[in-house]
């Protein structure tokens, strides 16, 4: 089977991409500006990471069977990922969010050269919930082609 072929493959890219686009056209929608690198970016509305995983585990129940070993691994692989992206990840963008206070506090005092960290790396528990609804979506639209 052709990987460009498969329903599996273009659920998971297509969740992946609707996602991502979904990103920028929230930004602009808000902003009245475009930011493509929101298109690559991490973190923020939807979780593309969730949307891409649970589309793949749903185009995989769709297409082998709801009680397949295939869609159970990727079902918990997903359950894995999207709890880190609203757990660890999130922490960690919170954490480099007060790091970047103190060293712009210790910066007014005396100036050093420092790069700040990146703060959106983490989602929200709605943002993990709505990249996984659609994710689930589009793997049920693409499976109906």
């Amino acid at each position: 089977m052709d990987l460009f072929s498969s329903k599996i493959f273009l659920s998971m890219v297509l969740g992946w991409f609707v996602a991502q686009g979904l990103k920028v056209l929230i930004y602009w929608y808000r902003h009245h500006k475009i930011d493509f690198r929101l298109f690559v970016g991490t973190g923020g509305m939807p979780s593309s990471h969730s949307s891409f995983v649970s589309s793949l585990s749903a185009a995989i129940g769709l297409e082998a069977g709801w009680n397949s070993p295939a869609f159970i691994l990727s079902l918990g692989m997903a359950l894995v990922i999207m709890s880190d992206a609203a757990g660890v990840r999130r922490a960690a963008g919170q954490q480099a969010q007060i790091l970047n206070q103190i060293l712009d506090d210790l910066n007014r005092s005396k100036p050093f050269p420092h790069t700040r960290l990146k703060e959106l790396l983490g989602h929200t528990p709605v943002q993990v919930f709505v990249g996984a609804f659609i994710g689930i979506v589009v793997a049920f639209l693409v499976h109906q082609l």
